[in-house]
């Protein structure tokens, strides 16, 4: 017996793969959704960590900010004080200088010299004085220039030959020479004590007088 189908077969194929393609463009639709939302949620939790990661950077560049400028301050702070200190010192050694002066200049005067005047200037001493003799000056200068620790680089201004009448008991006039040398002053790496100074300069103003 043959069965003969009258029914639209391509019809229903038609149909059916119609159907199948509908399906296959929902399913499509479906992943391509989820893959867009968890694609979205992936992106939200990227960004909220990127916003709370600049959040921590800004905060901890305010505190170093605010560390820097406690430092700037301490630096301003320390320096100040250093200037402090510096002025305190100069003032100290200042004070000092002149009794220092007084005993350099009772060390380094030889025998034969009288001084007459002293004159302090910015960083350098005007001396003045008698001698007997040249060669008495010359040796002061010497002194000055290689024996001592507060002076240097003497020079001499003025030297002249003065004639002093003659003295009780004696006819003949006294020759003696007048001279006047500047002399620059300097520190030492380490200055005396000030109590060793101070009794030299009371020697030195009688010498002086």
């Amino acid at each position: 017996m043959i069965l003969i189908n009258l029914l639209p077969h391509r019809e229903e194929r038609r149909k059916q793969r119609k159907q199948a393609f509908f399906v296959g463009l929902g399913v499509a639709a479906l992943a391509g959704a989820l893959l867009t939302g968890l694609g979205l949620v992936a992106l939200d939790q990227m960004t909220a960590a990127q916003v709370q990661r600049n959040n921590y950077l800004q905060a901890e560049i305010k505190r170093l900010e605010g560390q820097i400028k406690d430092i700037a301050n301490l630096r301003t702070e320390i320096d100040a004080l250093k200037a402090r200190q510096k002025a305190v010192e100069d003032l100290q050694v200042n004070r000092n200088v002149p009794v220092h002066l007084l005993d350099e200049l009772v060390r380094q005067t030889p025998e034969g010299v009288y001084l007459t005047s002293v004159k302090q200037g910015d960083g350098s001493v005007v001396v003045s004085g008698v001698a007997q003799t040249n060669e008495r000056v010359s040796e002061f200068l010497r002194n000055a220039a290689n024996h001592s620790q507060w002076l240097e680089r003497p020079e001499l201004v003025e030297i002249k030959a003065v004639a002093l009448p003659p003295s009780a008991g004696s006819r003949e006039l006294r020759r003696l020479f007048e001279f006047s040398l500047r002399v620059a002053m300097r520190m030492p790496v380490a200055p005396a004590s000030a109590a060793a100074p101070a009794a030299s300069a009371a020697s030195a103003v009688r010498r002086t007088s």
